[in-house]
């Protein structure tokens, strides 16, 4: 059994093909998909956050929203990026929506990956500190914020407040107990991924992650992710850990869906730079009749050894498109790998 998630990036654009054309379209879509998710059986709702670029980019009054509309799907993101953040606001943040949403947010954080504007983070008022770089800074701000969400007093109150106190230090408001314990880290190696797991943080894999060894993408996420689950063992924590990758998956069903992505599935892994100086392996992605596509997801090492699946969606095309895409894979997929 699986849990079967959908990840938006929430792209929006004026092309006279797209559904989302405005950065209203693309929010007011990514609710209404995640409460027509919820209903066709979905576990989860995932948006990929992206500053300085027409995506998806604050994601708490997002998560609120979805929260406020829908009742059991789990609402989380992949990632937020840490470099832009301030890690108190943040828990302040998080914590009003995951009291909106009854305890379902699943939030994934990172150090960040490379940005749209060259180091973006600095024009939100942030740099790193002499000798540290920007993922230094990034994993310092994720460990403030795991910090400040177990809800311990910290900050000394006033003897003359406004308002009265209760008594000790002061911890941030709203606090929302159990959100420590639902934190995801997107991890581009092996090394942050046992990181993740020392910091009892779930793991989150994407659809790339740096080359470590030359072998097949899905070979190296299956390691990463044992080397994981090995560091949480070992680590002691009282908690089952989680795992979720992130695939394109389409289910072809009819001539639309052979359109849009019938030569997807004849892809294969790629290598490449996503940073100056480190090398990446990129996944490939998976399109084909359901029989087909039972059997290659099946041999993909990584997803056998995840509990959580991330199905990268085609936003710009409209709810109820991605809705026929979810519900394809739901239905004529999923029954077939054990998933359901």
């Amino acid at each position: 059994m699986k849990k079967i998630g959908f990840l938006s990036f929430g792209h929006w654009s004026e092309h006279p093909s797209y559904q989302a054309r405005t950065a209203s379209d693309t929010l007011l879509q990514s609710i209404d998909l995640a409460v027509a998710a919820e209903e066709i059986g979905l576990d989860g709702a995932y948006f990929r956050v992206h500053h300085f670029a027409r995506q998806l980019a604050s994601p708490f009054p997002l998560l609120s929203a979805i929260g406020a509309k829908t009742s059991k799907i789990e609402i989380g993101t992949g990632v937020i990026d840490m470099r832009y953040e301030n890690p108190l606001y943040m828990v302040e943040d998080a914590g009003a929506a995951d009291l909106i949403s009854g305890g379902r947010l699943q939030l994934g954080i990172s150090r960040g990956s490379p940005e749209q504007v060259i180091e973006g983070w600095r024009y939100f008022g942030f740099a790193p500190k002499d000798g540290e770089n920007d993922a230094d800074m990034g994993r310092q701000k994720a460990l403030e914020f795991l910090e400040r969400l177990k809800g311990e007093g910290f900050a000394r109150p006033n003897p003359n407040p406004m308002f009265p106190n209760p008594p000790g230090l002061l911890r941030l408001e709203p606090y929302s107990e159990g959100l420590r314990e639902r934190i995801w880290w997107g991890a581009a190696s092996n090394a942050t991924a046992v990181w993740a797991a020392e910091n009892g943080m779930y793991l989150q894999s994407s659809t790339l992650k740096f080359d470590e060894n030359g072998k097949p993408f899905s070979i190296q996420q299956a390691e990463q992710i044992r080397l994981y689950r090995e560091a949480w063992k070992k680590a002691g924590h009282n908690r089952e850990p989680r795992v979720s990758v992130s695939r394109s998956i389409f289910a072809l069903m009819n001539d639309q869906d052979r359109y849009y992505f019938g030569q997807q599935g004849k892809g294969t892994d790629s290598f490449g730079y996503i940073e100056p100086t480190q090398r990446a392996v990129f996944g490939r992605g998976y399109a084909a009749e359901p029989d087909q596509l039972i059997k290659e997801l099946a041999a993909d090492e990584a997803i056998q050894e995840a509990d959580t699946v991330l199905l990268t969606i085609p936003n710009t095309l409209g709810v109820d498109y991605n809705i026929h895409v979810l519900s394809a894979i739901l239905e004529h997929v999923a029954p077939g790998l054990g998933w359901r």
